[in-house]
């Protein structure tokens, strides 16, 4: 199985070793490939010259985070030091040893999920923990790759950050790099597995870990490829994986945003009927338009919702699914969610056009023509 955007690792290198180099900010949402591409990274950096760190797993005090470095760094181990007096001091080591020169040849740091540092914001002394790391990595003759699943945030933090930082999307998966994703599936024509694969990329939106889970799921199903359709649905039951993996990302989104209860409703509301505008959501929503607007605001800085042409709606279809399907008082039965998969599978698939017959018969076999 290929791994998911494997041209991006050339550009991710291009920018590294560019004169003068850059800093590539890898953004992509949840499941979108950006920790896989970080491992490839540093699989090909190889140590001693690079070093992967995963800012939202170690991030608790910014004093176990300096310590946490200070212990897995390679590069010229600082002389031993008495432990740092505050948060402030442990927080300034912290920065010296990403930033300092690491010998003839600079030291690449790959930091998954920088943006987690804010957890340090409510430590005294600390309140722009981001914007004093920005700016020393910008001033460093070390390399950085840096990552995160918050967009609106990055941009938001790098609008003035300089020329030398280079931010870079993870697209969505194509359907030619969602068939190499595929698991081998026997002797399927290449036809067939071609169809497979651009109707789960329709299904997912070209969401790496999605596709991953659905082609696997599918493939677990026959040699052939089986059906994907009812594979999602056997994934989105109570119990099924991508119930667990949808009910993650939207607590986490949701707790790193302010005004819980009412962004659950508003998303709610959007899982009922988008695109909608902000009028409309005030009057379902009981609020008022200026509070609602603030509600939209904070959906938007977690990349949960999107705002086009000023109506608003889910980023990820999938997860609009999920909402439907769950965030209610009584879980679905089987039936119900074979039912709302149907007819989301209906919108999002593309017409059929004329086939072989092979084609046409693997076709039947997915629901296609079914989802009239």
């Amino acid at each position: 199985m290929m791994p998911p955007h494997d041209g991006l690792e050339r550009r991710v290198l291009s920018a590294l070793n560019g004169n003068p180099g850059r800093i590539a900010v890898v953004l992509g949402g949840c499941g979108s490939g950006r920790t896989t591409l970080l491992h490839a990274l540093s699989d090909r950096l190889g140590r001693p010259s690079c070093q992967y760190l995963d800012i939202e797993r170690s991030a608790s005090t910014p004093e176990r985070f300096q310590r946490a470095v200070a212990a897995v760094v390679p590069f010229r181990p600082a002389p031993p030091q008495p432990e740092p007096a505050s948060a402030r001091e442990a927080f300034d080591r912290t920065l010296r040893l990403l930033t300092r020169p690491a010998g003839e040849r600079p030291a690449t740091f790959l930091l998954d999920e920088v943006l987690e540092l804010r957890t340090f914001e409510s430590f005294p002394g600390l309140r722009h923990v981001l914007r004093e790391t920005i700016d020393a990595l910008a001033a460093s003759p070390n390399r950085f790759v840096l990552t995160s699943r918050y967009v609106a945030r990055a941009h938001r933090l790098l609008r003035e950050a300089g020329a030398r930082f280079e931010v870079i999307h993870l697209p969505a998966l194509s359907p030619s790099e969602v068939s190499a994703m595929l698991p081998p599936m026997g002797d399927t024509p290449i036809e067939d597995r071609d169809f497979l694969g651009r109707t789960i990329q329709a299904l997912t939106d070209g969401r790496a870990a999605y596709v991953r889970a659905l082609g696997d799921a599918s493939a677990a199903m026959s040699s052939r490829g089986g059906d994907p359709i009812s594979a999602l649905t056997a994934l989105l039951t109570s119990d099924g994986g991508l119930t667990a993996w949808c009910a993650y990302r939207y607590e986490l989104r949701l707790h790193r945003a302010r005004g819980y209860g009412a962004l659950k409703a508003i998303l709610e509301i959007l899982a009922e009927e988008e695109p909608l505008t902000l009028t409309e959501i005030a009057l379902r929503l009981l609020r008022t338009p200026g509070s609602t607007k603030d509600y939209l605001s904070w959906l938007e800085d977690v990349d949960l919702i999107v705002s086009r042409q000023k109506r608003y709606s889910f980023t990820d279809p999938l997860m609009r699914l999920w909402v439907r399907l769950h965030c209610r008082p009584v879980p679905p039965s089987v039936d119900e969610v074979a039912h709302e998969v149907q007819a989301y599978a209906a919108v999002r698939l593309p017409e059929t056009e004329p086939a072989t017959a092979p084609v046409a018969a693997e076709r039947r076999a997915v629901g296609i023509i079914e989802i009239d």
